[in-house]
């Protein structure tokens, strides 16, 4: 049946990346594919994921991106003999349009490919990469001054009703 969207189950684990909005003021977001092993896949279901340290890079010679850093842990039931490399490189999937026009802004000083979060879509594990551009140490403490305002004018408005 054509325009039926399927439902995700309620317990499909999203993985998000908290620090880099922090670290980072995020622009552009494009959402990739994974190239995983089968045990990856079901760590990543268990949510045994780290992608704070994670950063994605441009490389080779037909470009392709590719996901570095980030620690997906082994899933004990497969044994020893099948188990994957924790912090191995992943191959994200994405189109060549895509990934020239990502590669080409990561050619400016400062600008870096950051991975935002991983979820399941259609039974496929996704990742979220945002062109993100570093903050500086007066751009943090003002982000960290207006979620704190906006926390207390929420309180206030709560206390209120």
């Amino acid at each position: 049946m054509a325009g039926r969207a399927e439902k995700q189950p309620k317990n499909s684990p999203t993985i998000e990346n908290r620090r880099a909005f922090h670290d980072y003021s995020i622009g552009e977001t494009v959402e990739c594919g994974m190239e995983l092993k089968g045990t990856e896949v079901k760590s990543v279901r268990a949510s045994q994921v780290s992608i704070a340290e994670g950063f994605v890079m441009a490389e080779g010679s037909p470009l392709q991106l590719a996901l570095h850093g980030v620690h997906i842990a082994e899933y004990p039931p497969a044994g020893r003999d099948r188990q994957h490399d924790p912090t191995r490189v992943r191959r994200l999937l994405a189109s060549r349009r895509e990934i020239e026009r990502l590669a080409g802004q990561v050619q400016a000083k400062g600008v870096s490919l950051v991975p935002l979060k991983i979820y399941f879509k259609n039974g496929f594990a996704k990742l979220l990469i945002g062109v993100g551009t570093g903050k500086s140490k007066v751009d943090k403490r003002q982000s960290i001054a207006k979620r704190e305002s906006q926390r207390d004018i929420d309180r206030a408005m709560h206390r209120r009703r």
